[in-house]
């Protein structure tokens, strides 16, 4: 009952046949008609005042069952959807992910979507604690890369607590969309799925996948220093680089770029500069080298990517990640390269996706929106080339 099991309003009775009347009439002590009206309230007292020694909610229950109190039962659950919430918010902040301002929108979208009221209160709390938990781990401030199954040990107590499309994993997949992305929309496509577990630094194994470098020069690694002397490009697993560990490099500036067009250039110009690729938005393997870079004393590292939104989401990952600075990435860059593109009749390329914020440089995001033209890696790398074509 809506008003919360209390008795009102009225009922119309209508089609009577005299059979029907004479019982009704009988008991409200009344002649009527074929169709009469009744307030509840006082059939409720006739009902008390009567043999049944009961009101018509009494009657009712004894005839149809128990009334649920609607009422009542409504605020019951806006309390545990609170207390849900409340919980949520909770394991954000032991997960590290409090001040991330995506989180907001994946509760919202859990809630919305009716995660609270598929579950019980206990296997809500269990499976937000469990998300929360791996996404800190993650893409939180101090995470780290990982094996899938070995982050699912840690994280649910069985090495298959990820596997594909279980619950837990919809739910850190789009997490994972909104930190790294900016897309609220569950990743559909197997490979679009494994491209998030990528850039999350989490793989399925250690040597499928590769991150490109050159020009790195380790202490005490003859192998990767022959590399670079003789200007040879090298692809690097997972595997190698925990093999490697520590890395220890002098102190010297290291450049990351996004495209590897860059590096071949640098490597054709035969650069001196140490440099590593991520190939667009960086895989385990990539977060992995430059996670051992930045263990060494003294090194810089310097970031170039897309002027596009995607690309600026990817910049501002490996810049708050590493403390990295931005290499010709700034305001007076972009515009400089939209206006070289608009005199040598480059096609425009409009910008897409969701807009991005630019903390190292506020202005550079205000000029991408008004502008609305992406420039990506490959129309500047001969500008680009000016701080990499050092000879050796």
């Amino acid at each position: 009952m809506r008003n919360g099991r209390m008795v009102g309003g009225r009922l119309t009775l209508t089609g009577l046949n005299d059979e029907e009347r004479e019982a009704v009439g009988q008991f409200l002590g009344q002649a009527i008609g074929s169709t009469h009206t009744i307030k509840l309230a006082d059939l409720d007292r006739q009902l008390w005042e009567s043999a049944a020694g009961t009101g018509l909610l009494g009657v009712v229950e004894a005839i149809v069952g128990l009334v649920p109190d609607r009422r009542a039962d409504a605020s019951a659950e806006t309390a545990r959807r609170a207390w849900l919430r409340d919980q949520a918010n909770a394991a954000l902040v032991a997960a590290g992910l409090s001040n991330c301002p995506w989180t907001s929108e994946w509760l919202d979208h859990l809630w919305r979507h009716g995660l609270p009221a598929r579950l019980p209160s206990e296997e809500v709390r269990r499976i937000i604690s469990q998300a929360t938990t791996t996404l800190g781990l993650t893409v939180g401030e101090h995470g780290r890369t990982w094996s899938r199954g070995e982050l699912a040990q840690v994280v649910t107590g069985s090495a298959h607590g990820l596997d594909d499309d279980s619950p837990l994993t919809r739910l850190v997949l789009r997490g994972l969309a909104l930190a790294l992305t900016g897309a609220s929309d569950y990743p559909l496509g197997a490979a679009e799925r494994r491209g998030l577990w990528d850039a999350a630094g989490v793989t399925s194994d250690t040597v499928a996948t590769t991150v490109l470098t050159y020009g790195l020069r380790p202490l005490g690694d003859d192998w990767l220093r022959f590399r670079a002397d003789a200007g040879a490009e090298t692809h690097l697993t997972l595997r190698e680089i925990r093999r490697l560990a520590p890395l220890r490099l002098a102190p010297q500036t290291v450049y990351v770029c996004e495209n590897p067009r860059v590096l071949e250039a640098a490597a054709d110009a035969g650069a001196a500069a140490a440099i590593v690729c991520t190939m667009g938005n960086p895989t385990t393997v990539s977060i992995a080298l430059l996670d051992a870079v930045m263990e060494s004393p003294d090194v810089r590292l310097l970031y170039h990517g897309d002027f596009d939104w995607p690309g600026i989401a990817i910049a501002d990952r490996i810049m708050r990640r590493y403390n990295a600075e931005p290499w010709q990435l700034m305001a007076a860059d972009y515009r400089r390269a939209v206006a070289q593109a608009t005199e040598r009749g480059t096609p425009r390329q409009p910008l897409s996706g969701r807009a991005r914020e630019t903390p190292w440089d506020p202005a550079l995001s205000g000029a991408m929106a008004q502008t609305a033209t992406a420039i990506h890696e490959e129309a500047v790398i001969e500008s680009l080339l000016g701080d990499l074509s050092r000879t050796r």
